[in-house]
């Protein structure tokens, strides 16, 4: 095994940055590759456009030969820097990203119109059959110096929770009004008498009824409400159900090991005597709830017991150069404390899986990954799509052309530590080290199914400019450009744009990341939390037939 590998993702070194030239300052007729774009492997056929770059510009490459650009080049999109014969793969990150729809020639503008998505698979055997690389790239992070902490509330099975919510949790959409309109008397200036209680929450979804009990999609939901209940984050407990619903109240809780230090209290709508009763009970139920948790206080904890979501959503061109691999090497800094972190978005490591199958721990654990890719091509099949349908109008907007392309980038995220575990929708995620989760690539529904698995803190990269927050635990917004982060300064936590703009190290935003992960989990609020962001965006997966 190696030991502190580079990325194979990673620019080689740090971009140059654009110095004091301004992306709305004109061009000069002739320039400097590494003033307009980066070329992120000496071999790539496209380099990243850092700027937008007008027609006609001459443009100087490494070894002196130069290229003129054929149309203009909007940033964060590619630019051919050697021709291409139609059919052939095109690379970026060292790494095919799809074929050649006709011939391009150094130059050209690369895009939808001339690169299209071919699925690279692996090499196949005699018998026709694929083959896999299991664990071949395995790595031992490097010791850290020091051991990290941050204050976080011990709970009494041993846990640690980054926040101090009451979460009222429903079994069905029937009573989601009726769980907002308790949640909603505790707003406001209501808990200013509790300062050490974070909020009290309501979080609703669209089912529980009109579904057979046994079938998946019934066991997604309920595994997303029972990770949702015993979550280190939450200090106070009220599921509210209608009682006549296909997944009561009695079987979220049912069987569910609960710890002792956490307050539940269970309400029914027909049996408390009807909406406007179950919230006077609701209501009593939390003001009964909030001394106790407001008795709780922050202690020192050991960076190991973060467990971390890895996230991103409306991602561009420069997700995959500077906060994708930013967020990789926070992980690593984590994974390396004994932490946990948890990558996600199935449908957005297709045609990448070959990266982490080689970092996995096991062959079973590799085959796992596999097995859910082929479930969503499959379920991609009967829908009328291909998972190539999943970079979005934003996406390709900001210069991603194909989910190659976009998976290449996304996977930055997990850095370079080993996989060892993959788990399946909103299950309990108790391996320490990177893991993955199964979910969509919907930044919602993935996101909640990450913090049902136990993700005490989340980062969320994005390009274009997401706003998720995810209650109960905290949202980090990371923008991928510092245009993004300047125009949505008031939405974003941090900006990852410097790698580019200022010629920072990933390795220097991903350490300014890491010390804010830290300083998160031990109560700095992030700009989702100051708006109260993170109840509307629990959406639990919806799979199966409605009946």
């Amino acid at each position: 095994m190696s030991t502190a590998p580079h990325h194979p993702l990673l620019p080689l070194a740090a971009a140059p940055g654009n110095g004091s030239r301004s992306a709305e300052q004109p061009l000069p007729g002739v320039v400097e590759l590494a003033d307009v774009a980066l070329l992120l492997r000496p071999a790539d056929d496209v380099a990243v456009a850092t700027r937008q770059v007008p027609a006609g510009t001459t443009v100087r490459l490494p070894g002196g030969t130069a290229v003129t650009t054929t149309s203009t080049l909007p940033r964060g999109h590619k630019l051919a820097v050697r021709p291409v014969t139609a059919g052939a793969e095109v690379r970026k990150y060292g790494q095919s990203i799809g074929r050649a729809k006709r011939d391009v020639a150094p130059g050209d503008h690369v895009h939808t119109h001339n690169l299209g998505f071919a699925d690279p698979g692996a090499e196949a055997s005699d018998d026709g059959a694929q083959e896999h690389e299991f664990g071949t790239a395995r790595t031992t992070l490097p010791e850290p110096a020091t051991r990290r902490t941050f204050r976080g509330y011990r709970r009494s099975d041993g846990r640690w929770g980054t926040r101090n919510y009451v979460g009222i949790l429903t079994s069905v959409n029937c009573s989601a009004s009726t769980a907002r309109m308790i949640a909603d008397q505790f707003r406001g200036p209501v808990l200013d008498a509790y300062p050490h209680v974070d909020g009290v929450v309501a979080l609703t979804h669209d089912t529980g009824c009109g579904l057979v009990p046994t079938s998946e999609g019934a066991q997604v939901t309920l595994r997303t409400l029972r990770g949702y209940a015993s979550h280190a984050n939450m200090a106070g407990l009220l599921v509210v159900g209608l009682g006549c619903e296909m997944l009561p109240v009695t079987s979220v809780l049912g069987g569910l090991e609960l710890r002792e230090d956490l307050p539940v209290r269970t309400l029914t709508i027909q049996d408390t005597g009807g909406i406007r009763a179950t919230v006077r009970a609701g209501v009593a139920a939390i003001t009964e709830m909030l001394p106790g948790i407001d008795a709780l206080r922050r202690a020192e904890a050991p960076a190991s017991e973060l467990v971390l979501g890895l996230n991103c959503g409306g991602s561009d061109g420069f997700s995959g150069i500077t906060a994708n691999p930013a967020l990789g090497h926070a992980s690593d800094l984590l994974v390396a404390q004994g932490g946990t972190s948890i990558l996600a978005e199935t449908p957005e490591v297709f045609g990448a899986e070959h990266l982490l199958l080689r970092r996995a721990v096991s062959e079973e654990v590799g085959q796992r990954l596999l097995d859910r890719i082929d479930w969503w091509q499959g379920y991609a099949a009967a829908g009328g799509g291909t998972l190539d349908n999943n970079p979005s109008p934003g996406n390709k907007a900001g210069g991603l052309t194909t989910i190659l392309e976009k998976s290449l980038g996304a996977v930055a995220k997990a850095g370079t530590a080993d996989l060892v575990a993959v788990h399946e929708y909103a299950e309990p995620v108790t391996e320490r080290g990177m893991t993955f989760m199964d979910t969509p690539g919907y930044d919602p529904v993935s996101v909640t199914g990450i913090v049902a698995g136990g993700a005490n803190v989340v980062v969320f990269t994005t390009g274009r400019g997401s706003v998720l927050g995810c209650k109960p635990s905290p949202s980090i917004k990371v923008a991928t450009n510092s245009d993004t982060y300047r125009r949505m300064r008031e939405d974003m936590d941090l900006d990852a744009g410097r790698i580019v703009e200022d010629g920072l190290s990933v390795e220097d935003v991903g350490d300014e990341l890491f010390e804010k992960i830290l300083a998160v989990a031990s109560g700095e609020q992030t700009v989702s939390e100051e708006l109260d962001l993170g109840a509307d965006e629990f959406v639990p997966w919806q799979l199966g037939a409605v009946t």
